[in-house]
């Protein structure tokens, strides 16, 4: 099969590399990027900056935390367009090894089926105000298998959802931005003084870093569908710039204008069924991510753990089920402190891959090699040492050095931690294990998006 028929229920190269006949065009790839970083997240963090900063301080903050991050996704992007892999199946020859590519691929399917619960229930909140009907539990379950149902398609299915609801969020935001800010002055917004508690440019930058950091390890489950280097950079430094910037950055304004922090109130509140309208096309814009980048963790780890190849159409639909029904019941917003904790421990892992893949190079002739046959490396390392310690190293730096960006700092500790222990001859892997060689369940032939 081919065609578009063949996008239903696709695995997406889950567990292989993505073929050149399945890359796709660079802006296709861009409107879903952005579509993960244009958020009403960024929205909320512009605001929270605002509120304690002035906004060229502002400008800084996000201006240093956006390089921090564009440079990290760069590196990965890259990785994952070269070797056509998702972040975790990456791992394997990247740092982590066989088993550690399962932890990696555990915190992913934990953190991002978690938010993608917890922004379901904002979801249904948003979908019952907009049309009433039935209780929030049932609204939570129906906004839930939408997206699943969407998620099913792929990245097929999930850049045509790109293409309605991301123009659809810039006109809608822009419509009630300019209903919130047209009685004010732009010139005294700008040079206005925060009106709450002073936030230094510090914290102001490692809030910027932190919020983006979990997408910047995700990277490769996207760029895997790039064609080149020139690609991967153009859409990041396109979406960054125009999500960290434009959006936060109008989020500080409102800031000023409305004299508290809570923006996401009054967009929805000053448009009434505007602003639910608004709310809604965020959230799917970025929730299908969370749950496909969850399902395509969740596959490498039970392929590992279990020896078992799990279609992703199966992990989605599972995961999708879980998070609706604990969405529904209400659970999963008891558990936003735990999914916070796990952004901590995140940062190193981008350390340890850029280290690995770009400067000490254990595996890169295996990937290399293999790539040429559009195949996997025929073992990878079962256990990396050297990785667990730097993954400990990077999380204790981040949470307990007094000084610095956390994010920043867990990042660098990792990486040079890493690149240390790889010039003394430390990163060889204990154990070797035999690739999986299982095929697809489903041909692939993945339709290029227009």
């Amino acid at each position: 099969m081919s065609g578009t028929a063949n996008a239903v229920g696709r695995d997406d190269y889950s567990l292989t590399r993505v073929p050149e006949s399945a890359r796709r065009p660079w802006f296709s790839i861009a409107v879903q990027r952005f579509g993960q970083i244009a958020s009403f997240h960024q929205f909320l963090l512009g605001a929270v900056l605002g509120f304690g900063m002035t906004f060229w301080n502002a400008v800084l903050a996000i201006t240093l935390g956006a390089a921090i991050m564009e440079v990290i996704t760069v590196l990965l992007g890259v990785a994952g367009m070269r070797e056509g892999l998702s972040t975790s199946v990456l791992t394997r020859w990247s740092g982590f090894g066989h088993r550690g590519s399962a932890l990696v691929g555990l915190l992913m399917t934990i953190s991002l089926a978690g938010w993608f619960g917890v922004q379901n229930g904002a979801f249904a909140q948003g979908l019952r105000n907009l049309l009433g009907g039935p209780p929030l539990w049932a609204w939570s379950l129906i906004g839930g298998l939408l997206v699943t149902a969407i998620v099913v398609f792929g990245i097929h299915g999930m850049a045509w959802t790109a293409y309605l609801t991301v123009p659809a969020f810039l006109l809608l935001s822009g419509y009630a931005i300019w209903d919130g800010l047209r009685m004010h002055s732009l010139s005294e917004l700008m040079s206005a003084a925060p009106p709450g508690p002073a936030l230094s440019l510090a914290a102001g930058t490692t809030l910027v870093s932190g919020a983006f950091i979990m997408g910047a390890i995700m990277t490769p489950d996207l760029t895997r569908f790039n064609r080149s280097t020139s690609d991967v950079v153009k859409q990041t430094v396109l979406s960054v710039t125009l999500g960290e910037f434009v959006i936060g950055l109008i989020g500080v304004l409102l800031a000023h204008a409305a004299k508290t922090s809570d923006v996401v109130h009054i967009i929805t509140s000053s448009s009434g069924f505007l602003g639910t309208l608004i709310l809604v096309a965020a959230i799917l814009k970025v929730n299908d991510w969370n749950l496909y980048c969850a399902s395509l963790g969740l596959v490498n780890t039970i392929d590992v753990l279990l020896g078992r190849r799990t279609n992703r159409i199966a992990a989605t639909v599972g995961l999708g089920l879980l998070g609706s029904v604990l969405s529904a019941l209400g659970i999963l917003e008891q558990f936003q402190g735990f999914l916070t904790w796990i952004g901590v421990i995140s940062p190193p892992i981008a350390g340890i891959v850029i280290a690995e893949y770009f400067l000490v190079r254990t595996w890169r002739r295996d990937l290399e090699e293999s790539r040429g046959r559009g195949e996997l490396p025929a073992t990878a390392p079962d256990w990396v040492p050297a990785a667990a310690a730097c993954w400990v190293l990077g999380a204790v730096a981040g949470a307990l050095l007094p000084f610095g960006i956390p994010t920043l700092t867990s990042v660098l500790a990792a990486f040079f931690g890493y690149l240390l222990l790889g010039r003394l001859g430390l990163t060889r892997g204990l154990g070797s294990v035999p690739t999986t060689r299982t095929e697809p369940s489903t041909k692939e032939e993945a339709p290029c998006c227009p």
